[in-house]
């Protein structure tokens, strides 16, 4: 903060005098024992001193409106020494119990050209105002960071809760599978009891991964050991396996995602490995600015020369891929199938010619 005013170093005593009369500003003119020569008006009446009271007297005097400040001392000694402004310095003045104010206080040494005393130009500024505004500004800031905490905090929870009741129903649905008669029935239930344990891993994972940005790498490891746990009763036997560069997406785009994961996961524990084969299910994510690609592959018996009817496995599978705009490629693996969800950005250039 610049000064109200940065007069020539040497000035007529006259001149000196009429600036500090004339000034709409906080100004003093002091000499080199610091006595005041002359305060403007704007002194007086920011400070509430009778004009007139000062002058004559020791600013750091007790009769001087309470400037005993060591701080201010030390800059108008740094002052008389230098040739320079010295400033701006930013000083508490606190006057009996009046609320505290915050000055900023420049001092421009005035040498008369007949060699005579060295005079001080003081000019103050409060700042007062600006300080308690930018404290208030502050204090919003902390409450809205306060507020955007509670809600993902009570946001989370909530993911908590219904990962939690969701993991319930599938237990029941379980329950009810186990007692049923018919297989038709019994094979409905299950399907229903995976999906919802998959929905509830989804939910799980996106609460302790965060709110608006997904690390997919940690994200597909939790939510991979998570599907394992509860759907792999033999972990020597089947293997869940997961790699992935170091993308972050939104959270929206991760659900979907994770969906996709735990469907492709959930049909190859169902169909690769009968009759307790052994075998590994990998899920692999890499991506190359706006193009990625989501593949679930496994080792297990591949798929027969006449594919299935689609079932609600396929469905779900392909709504999330034309969600995410992306499509669904299958392959039959060497051994074992490969299902990958491939998005590629319809704006980018072509490649260029194999040469």
């Amino acid at each position: 903060m610049a000064s109200v005013l940065s007069p020539p170093s040497h000035i007529a005593p006259d001149l000196a005098l009429a600036l500090v009369a004339s000034s709409q500003a906080p100004l003093l003119l002091l000499d080199q024992n610091f006595t005041v020569v002359s305060a403007s008006a704007s002194f007086y009446s920011s400070f509430k001193l009778e004009p007139g009271t000062v002058e004559g007297h020791d600013l750091f005097s007790p009769g001087s409106g309470d400037w005993a400040l060591p701080r201010l001392r030390s800059l108008l000694l740094a002052a008389i020494a230098s040739d320079t402004e010295v400033g701006p310095y930013e000083l508490e003045f606190a006057r009996g119990s009046n609320r505290a104010r915050f000055l900023v206080v420049n001092a421009h040494k005035l040498r008369y050209g007949d060699g005579g005393d060295v005079r001080l130009l003081v000019t103050i500024t409060d700042v007062t105002q600006l300080r308690a505004n930018e404290a208030s500004a502050r204090q919003v800031l902390q409450e809205k960071d306060d507020l955007v905490r509670q809600k993902i905090v009570l946001v989370q929870e909530i993911q908590h809760r219904v990962a939690n009741s969701l993991q319930i129903i599938a237990s029941l649905l379980m329950q009810s599978a186990r007692k049923v008669q018919s297989q038709e029935t019994r094979s409905h239930l299950e399907a229903a009891h995976h999906r919802l344990l998959s929905v509830a891993a989804v939910q799980r994972q996106l609460a302790i991964s965060g709110i608006e940005q997904v690390a997919l790498r940690p994200y597909f490891a939790q939510l991979c050991n998570s599907l394992a746990a509860s759907m792999i009763f033999d972990p020597d036997l089947v293997r869940l396996e997961v790699t992935s560069d170091d993308r972050w997406v939104n959270a929206d785009i991760s659900v979907s995602l994770g969906l996709l994961v735990t469907e492709l996961v959930i049909n190859a524990l169902k169909h690769a490995f009968p009759d307790g084969r052994a075998g590994k299910i990998e899920v692999d994510y890499q991506s190359g600015g706006p193009d990625w690609t989501l593949s679930v592959g496994d080792d297990g018996v591949g798929m027969g020369e006449v594919s299935p009817p689609p079932g609600l496995g396929t469905s779900i599978v392909q709504a999330l891929a034309s969600h995410l705009e992306a499509t669904v490629v299958v392959e039959k693996g060497h051994p074992g199938t490969l299902v990958s969800i491939v998005h590629e950005d319809a704006n980018a250039p072509p490649a260029p010619p194999a040469a």
